[in-house]
């Protein structure tokens, strides 16, 4: 799967997630098998660029190519500029927002809102796509409501501007994450487009991985819940669709090690008082529904210093009666 000129080394996606796919969890990810992962989403409001937030969001030292930026926001100049300014920090990709339900994001016009608006669509695709050099891919939905599922008109209007990829979630705005994700809009949007699509929403194993992608003829798969506390998913469907083979759920081990580093990484990276916050959520989903689990995610849910935090996971993984952690472990993901 190629976007640009950038080969993917597979077509497994991690995608872009506010508050989850910071640096640390995106080098994770690359490092367990994700072909591609994206940023959280970048605000297009040049007045916000220096808050500690868009700083944290902005920062892609080290990762290797290629270095995909999503932008968001409902104003074409203003999107177009923050292309620009992105680029220059070292993106090599530009993705647009076009598929965030979130009501704070949605009532500014920007994610899905704006997929009512199919003149502004264009608009702002025409502006990016013009103002930058580099590939540019859209994220969207399948429309704004069971109503008006214009996924294939959009995805028409992003090919004829020159968009180089396209994920799509496979739910409208109006869906936000309740029911179940349908492919036949994705389907649709395949068979009417000759650039590289991604299908997103609800793949839970390895072997419903290869049937969504034949069943849409999609490119590659994006991941998204389901990757939270199971960054061990792309390896798996990369694996099943190059092999055909199921591979083990990760060893108590190598959760233990793979957790610890993780933290680490996160305190490092936001500072210790922040970075033991941050790696709370994570925790939390690393460890939901393991067997014996529940008193040690409730002590590390109320630790305050990194310390205690890989304290209390040392002494959770290495005690004697650690609990088979590998036999409850997810398969792949509990909605994507």
């Amino acid at each position: 799967m190629k976007i640009g000129s950038y080969t993917l080394p597979n077509p497994i996606a991690l995608a872009p997630m506010a508050g989850v796919t910071d640096r640390p969890f995106r080098q994770l990810c690359r490092e367990l098998g994700a072909g591609y992962v994206v940023t959280e989403m970048v605000t297009s409001n040049p007045q916000l660029r220096a808050t500690r937030k868009t700083t944290w969001r902005s920062s892609f030292d080290g990762e290797p190519a290629p270095i995909a930026v999503q932008i968001v926001g409902g104003d074409p100049e203003r999107l177009a500029e923050a292309a620009i300014y992105n680029v220059g920090l070292g993106a090599q990709i530009i993705d647009i927002n076009m598929g965030c339900p979130a009501k704070k994001v949605c009532g500014k016009l920007g994610g899905s809102a704006l997929l009512s608006d199919i003149g502004l669509v264009e608009d702002i695709l025409k502006a990016v796509v013009s103002a930058v050099e580099v590939p540019v891919t859209l994220k969207i939905r399948t429309g704004p409501d069971s109503g008006n599922r214009n996924g294939v008109e959009v995805a028409k209007i992003a090919e004829s501007c020159g968009i180089a990829a396209l994920a799509v979630h496979g739910r409208t705005r109006a869906d936000r994450f309740r029911g179940k994700a349908e492919y036949d809009t994705i389907r649709s949007i395949c068979t009417s487009l000759s650039i590289p699509v991604f299908a997103n929403g609800d793949v839970t194993n390895a072997p419903q991985a290869r049937e969504v992608l034949d069943y849409t003829g999609a490119d590659g798969l994006m991941i998204g819940r389901g990757a939270q506390g199971n960054p061990w998913v792309f390896r798996e469907f990369s694996h099943y669709l190059s092999s055909g083979e199921i591979l083990p759920p990760p060893s108590a081990d190598e959760v233990h090690m793979v957790m610890r580093d993780h933290l680490q990484r996160l305190h490092e990276f936001y500072g210790e008082t922040h970075g033991v916050r941050v790696a709370r959520k994570h925790i939390g989903w690393y460890l939901k529904g393991r067997q014996g689990s529940e008193q040690v995610l409730y002590d590390l849910m109320r630790v305050n210093t990194a310390e205690e935090q890989l304290r209390l996971l040392e002494k959770h993984f290495l005690e004697p009666s650690r609990p088979g952690l590998a036999n409850n472990h997810r398969t792949a993901a509990e909605g994507v």
